[in-house]
């Protein structure tokens, strides 16, 4: 059986701890791979071989940095379908999906490559008399970044990417489910020339996480998973008086006015509820249809699902793949059993496709109507291809169901009233908001994140936000005086 390994100071190094996971393809159900899992010493060693390489790297100019950047981006380009293919192996997802996650993992790599300009600092000359005053943004050190399963390359890259331009060595412990993507993004980083140690992998489960979380010399912790983990990452993190962004899960809403186009709204909630199989945190997972809407969307939306061509993600014609593991796809599978028991209309079930239950961990796409708040499939992320409709009569009543909600990750508007589309954006409690465009994640150079109890810390992740988050303000106060004018003064400084 296969093994893979971590990456570390610029080479593989295999797993010295004797513990392993499976790895399976989730489109036949074989075991494909072993991943070594690491013990608290290999992750040692993972941050050890950062911290040599970090004031090195910390000290090269920015026009150098800049300059492996744009290599890193070469050499990511030239092989995004090896990643798509490393992906779907693993994930499940279809290659078209997977060039996809590439491709906006890349729009990151491309924000980092301005990495002179982004940390230009401000100067003002005379601020007070003979004295000039300017700022500059300087490095962490080591820095970590612990993934999900559902994007093994475009997350690490939302992390990696202004983590490394900035000045820091990068510690990436990646999904266990799906490694393989984390092992060859640190290959093609060498490829480019970025120095041994600057960017590590260490595959690993809780074991792993723990230990960087309360490693000394980790000075900050980027995280994206579900909001439990989320929130423990959180904590222990700052309990450990690091730096810590922790993005969670989400439910995110899509209301549909009675005046939006209802075959349009149709494929936007089709195409953002079942992509990827749903797992995604900014996958629409509920429907609001307000008023008269409801009943022909709903309709729309189940004549839509039959056509779509589920299957292998190597095979072109599928448009959906499989779930990641048996296990989740069966607890996906479970929610059709509670929402029929809890009042809910199971409209399209996924389990009567043909291939659940067969070769594979598939799941047909699921329409449930009628939900209501309190029923299990609104309350859980089910984070599976799986979506609800909560009815509603009112556009109050639809913003007052959006933003009760824990989360705050994305929400959308379907409409054609630009009025109430200004409303929608500025009351609608979520980070991101999508009017017409059901999946807003926002481009490369804005910053990613959601409110409530789909983010833990003060900052958003990649874009802008990313480069404060992974430096540190310094301001200098200088002057060059006569020596013949020095002279004692007990007075507090007042600019003159």
């Amino acid at each position: 059986m296969e093994r893979i390994s971590h990456f570390i100071a610029g080479k593989t190094v295999p797993g010295e701890s004797g513990r392993r996971g499976d790895v399976f393809d989730p489109a036949t159900g074989t075991r494909t791979h072993e991943v070594d899992l690491a013990s608290r010493e290999e992750v040692d060693r993972a941050v050890e071989a950062a911290r040599c390489a970090a004031a090195p790297w910390a000290h090269t100019s920015l026009a150098k940095r800049a300059e492996i950047m744009f290599a890193i981006r070469q050499v990511l380009d030239a092989h995004r379908a090896d990643l798509a293919r490393a992906i779907t192996a693993q994930h499940g997802k279809v290659l078209s999906d997977a060039m996809g996650e590439v491709a906006r993992g890349l729009d990151n790599v491309d924000y980092a490559c301005g990495i002179p300009n982004l940390l230009a600092g401000r100067y003002a000359e005379r601020a007070s008399t003979g004295i000039d005053v300017y700022s500059v943004r300087q490095p962490l050190g080591v820095v970590a970044g612990i993934t999900p399963f559902n994007f093994p390359a475009m997350v690490p890259l939302w992390m990696c990417a202004s983590a490394i331009a900035c000045g820091n060595a990068f510690v990436l412990k990646p999904s266990e489910k799906d490694p393989l993507a984390s092992v060859l993004l640190a290959e093609l980083f060498a490829e480019a020339g970025l120095p041994d140690g600057v960017f590590n992998v260490v595959q690993g489960d809780k074991v792993a996480v723990d230990a960087l979380l309360a490693h000394p010399d980790v000075q900050a912790v980027s995280f994206v998973g579900s909001t439990p983990i989320a929130r423990y990452v959180y904590e222990e993190a700052s309990r450990h008086a690091k730096r810590v962004q922790a993005l969670g899960g989400a439910k995110n809403h899509m209301v549909v006015l009675p005046d939006a186009d209802v075959e349009m709204a149709a494929d936007a909630a089709v195409s953002a509820a079942y992509g990827s199989a749903g797992e995604r945190c900014m996958a629409v997972s509920v429907v609001v249809p307000v008023g008269r809407v409801a009943e022909p969307l709903v309709q729309a939306i189940a004549d839509r699902l039959p056509k779509l061509r589920i299957g292998p993600g190597v095979d072109e014609d599928s448009e959906m793949g499989p779930l990641v593991t048996r296990e989740h796809r069966d607890k996906v599978a479970s929610y059709m059993d509670s929402a029929a028991a809890q009042g809910a209309k199971v409209v399209v079930d996924g389990r009567d496709h043909p291939r659940y239950g067969k070769e594979g961990f598939f799941l047909g796409a699921s329409l449930i109507d009628e939900v209501t708040p309190e029923m299990d499939c609104y309350r859980d992320e089910i984070f599976g291809p799986v979506l609800s409709v909560v009815r509603t009569g009112t556009y109050d009543e639809a913003m007052a169901l959006v933003n009760s909600s824990p989360w705050g990750n994305g929400a959308a508007i379907f409409t054609r009233d630009g009025g109430a589309a200004r409303r929608f954006q500025e009351e609608v409690e979520a980070g991101m908001v999508g009017v017409n465009v059901p999946i807003p994640v926002p481009v490369g150079y804005f910053s990613f994140g959601g409110w409530k109890a789909s983010l833990f810390g003060d900052t958003h992740i990649y874009g802008p936000e990313s480069i404060n988050f992974y430096t540190r303000a310094k301001v200098v106060t200088e002057r060059w005086p006569d020596p013949a004018t020095s002279a004692v003064d007990l007075g507090f400084p007042q600019n003159r």
